[in-house]
């Protein structure tokens, strides 16, 4: 579902050439299934493309990578564990970090000896166990998010440089991979 949304942004800013966009899971136990029925339906009435294979995230694409996006923090660890190097661990970054809504509340309620705001409470939901009604609210969830994502990326391909009022970690390369 994020890679469809975000893939779709890109093109609408006229980045394709310069981003490229691909979805990948920590498990490898769906791959090469396509998206589940529901996933296909809200991304359908959405006008988004359900194009889809699954796959498993493979160690050495890390190289590849300038930013690699998980949607809950138990993707965030694993891939950060899974990260060759310090620098590799840096890149991966949950998505909903990127929405300014979510980061502002989590900010508002930390206190001490909570996580940091990228870790606490930004999870997309797997609505793969409930009903349609979570399908739509992981679609709400991705498209807000990918409004300051693309912020973030728009920022780094014309400019080079990161827009600091974004999380840390956010790219910085010409070329970005997300």
């Amino acid at each position: 579902m994020a890679e469809s949304v975000f893939r779709s942004r890109i093109a609408e800013e006229g980045l394709d050439g310069l981003v490229a966009v691909d979805s990948a899971g920590t498990g490898g136990w769906h791959e090469g299934d396509g998206a589940d029925p529901r996933t296909v339906a809200v991304l359908r009435a959405g006008g988004y493309d359900t194009t889809h294979s699954a796959r498993q995230f493979q160690v050495s694409w890390f190289a590849d990578q300038d930013l690699v996006i998980a949607l809950d923090s138990g993707h965030l660890r694993e891939l950060r564990r899974l990260a060759p190097t310090a620098e590799d661990a840096a890149k991966v970054r949950l998505l909903r970090s990127y929405a300014a809504d979510a980061v502002r509340e989590e900010e508002e309620e930390a206190g001490p000896g909570r996580p940091a705001p990228d870790e606490a409470g930004l999870d997309v939901p797997d609505p793969y166990y409930g009903g349609f009604e979570g399908f739509e609210e992981c679609l709400e969830m991705v498209e807000a998010a990918s409004v300051g994502l693309l912020a973030a990326v728009r920022a780094a391909v014309t400019t080079g440089t990161p827009d600091t009022s974004l999380p840390a970690g956010t790219p910085t390369g010409t070329k970005e991979n997300a």
